[in-house]
């Protein structure tokens, strides 16, 4: 069997600063000899840990109104100038490259990963389904047209974004994909991350890649609003980042202290030999008892229907429906 050289990266942004993060993110792609890398959720261009954008129930503040038009500055469209960018760093690294962004489709802002292939090309996207407490101020919802699994060379290829790995039925819609490389990005520092990155290896039997931010208070703008946090070398995020086997074996990481690029060579031939004895959506499972129903339509709030050969004056968005290579995933 094929094994694959896989990195984690575990970094902060050049928080609300988009160009330089892209800077940064060449550096440290520079810094991998891998098949596939992935970074942390939100890396460009920023994970607003610690502000409040002035939200209170019953009110917003000018100075959060603000700060949410900064970050949207700050965010990348999809596709877009940066989405071109990233691919050329792909392709010239020859990388399989999951990064996670900030995307910004019209007034809203999701939490999205993205996944280019090694020629440079945007495969598809994840949208974030469920925003955790706060980060449902700023981010909108995903939908279940955005929950692709991809057949590579390297194996099937997909992405959960932070506490959306704790929701058992995306879990078990990803498994039904055959999902093998599962990369799990995220800004959760806990150590419980670490066994719930363990029990997926296990439960999923496929290979896990959890990238985190380690990010201090200078990562952040001068002025960023964060209370009670002066000093420029507090760690805001410690990171955790791991990589673990399909039984649940730690095979990089966690790395807690610094800025890291963790690394494994993945035999994907553990996976067959996981499920010998645990296939959740195979011989373990019992869909005469249980059956999971996953709706993948894109939900629109605005459907646009016009008689045959009208004139189209104002053409819905694109950015709203799935990506044409996400026909290529697999289901």
């Amino acid at each position: 069997m094929a094994t694959v050289r896989a990195a984690v990266v575990q970094a902060a942004p050049v928080a609300f600063d988009l160009e330089m993060t892209l800077e940064k993110t060449e550096r440290l792609l520079a810094q991998t000899e891998a098949d596939l890398v992935v970074f942390p959720e939100a890396f460009l261009s920023a994970y607003p840990r610690g502000i409040t954008f002035g939200a209170t129930v019953g009110s917003r503040t000018p100075e959060g109104r603000e700060w949410y038009r900064r970050y949207w500055a700050s965010a990348v469209d999809v596709p877009g100038p940066t989405t071109q960018r990233l691919g050329e760093l792909a392709r010239e690294r020859g990388v399989y490259l999951v990064m996670g962004v900030i995307e910004r489709d019209g007034g809203t802002l999701y939490c999205t990963v993205l996944f280019f292939n090694p020629q440079g090309e945007l495969m598809g996207k994840h949208r974030k389904l469920m925003p955790t407490a706060a980060e449902r101020l700023v981010w909108g919802y995903g939908d279940g047209s955005t929950l692709p699994v991809f057949e590579t060379p390297l194996g099937r290829l997909g992405a959960v974004i932070c506490w959306e790995n704790y929701m058992p039925l995306l879990r078990m819609a990803m498994y039904q994909k055959g999902i093998e490389i599962y990369c799990a990005p995220t800004a959760d520092q806990r150590d419980t991350w670490i066994a719930s990155m363990r029990h997926i290896a296990c439960e999923g039997r496929c290979f896990v890649l959890s990238a985190n931010q380690f990010a201090r208070r200078r990562d952040y703008p001068d002025d960023y609003p964060i209370e009670g946090v002066t000093d420029p070398d507090t760690v805001l995020c410690r990171g955790g980042s791991v990589i673990v086997s399909p039984l649940g074996e730690i095979l990089a990481g966690p790395a807690f202290e610094d800025e890291a690029i963790l690394t494994a060579d993945l035999d994907l031939g553990e996976i067959a030999r996981g499920k010998y004895d645990f296939d959740v959506v195979g011989h373990y499972a019992r869909p005469d008892v249980f059956q999971l129903l996953v709706d993948e339509t894109p939900k629109r709030p605005v459907t646009f229907q016009r008689p045959a050969g009208a004139a189209v004056d104002t053409p819905p968005r694109e950015a709203a429906a799935p990506l044409p290579a996400m026909a290529n995933r697999a289901d």
